[in-house]
């Protein structure tokens, strides 16, 4: 153990700027970076002997490109419901009046003035981000089964309904404001 110890501190102070570095540039903050580090080091202090490591500094860029990779699959893809909404009595989402479990006049009036704002909306994305966003949201299919469908990556899947998401949100912005006011 005493002779594990120089190894992992000679290794720490040899690559850390580097790594940093090397990690900073795909990930999007500071502390995301600094926590992949910390992964990366942790997983380094694992390993029962580091002398056995032939490149190691082939092995930590490894270790750090997979934590990135990781923390990257661990995203939730945007979905419309995770946006909500807050006034003075809390949080205030659409899917509410979608689920609403009453066909009181005014749940039924709102439910088809959000359907025909919506439907406009829509009708302003591109066809791609459209129909990524129909499948995915209204008819429940997954990003792969989306995938096998058109053949496309799943990354541009995700990216394309998280545009499509955004420019949804914003269109119905004034729309929730009119609702929460009624």
């Amino acid at each position: 153990m005493s002779q594990k110890r120089p190894n992992i501190i000679q290794t720490v102070s040899s690559y850390s700027k580097q790594l940093m570095g090397f990690i900073r540039q795909r990930v999007n903050s500071d502390e995301d970076a600094e926590d992949i580090l910390q992964d990366v080091w942790f997983q380094l202090s694992s390993v029962p002997e580091i002398e056995a490591i032939e490149q190691i500094g082939s092995w930590l860029y490894r270790v750090a490109r997979n934590r990135i990779i990781d923390k990257y699959r661990k995203q939730k893809p945007d979905s419309l419901e995770d946006y909500g909404y807050e006034d003075e009595d809390g949080e205030f989402y659409f899917k509410e009046i979608l689920l609403a479990d009453g066909n009181t006049p005014e749940t039924v009036y709102m439910k088809e003035v959000f359907w025909e704002e919506l439907t406009i909306a829509l009708q302003e994305l591109p066809e791609n981000q459209r129909q990524v966003f129909i499948w995915n949201e209204l008819e429940d299919q997954t990003f792969q089964e989306i995938a096998d469908r058109t053949g496309e990556n799943i990354k541009t899947l995700i990216s394309r309904k998280r545009y499509a998401v955004q420019h949804l949100r914003q269109r119905l912005e004034t729309l929730y404001q009119e609702f929460v006011n009624y």
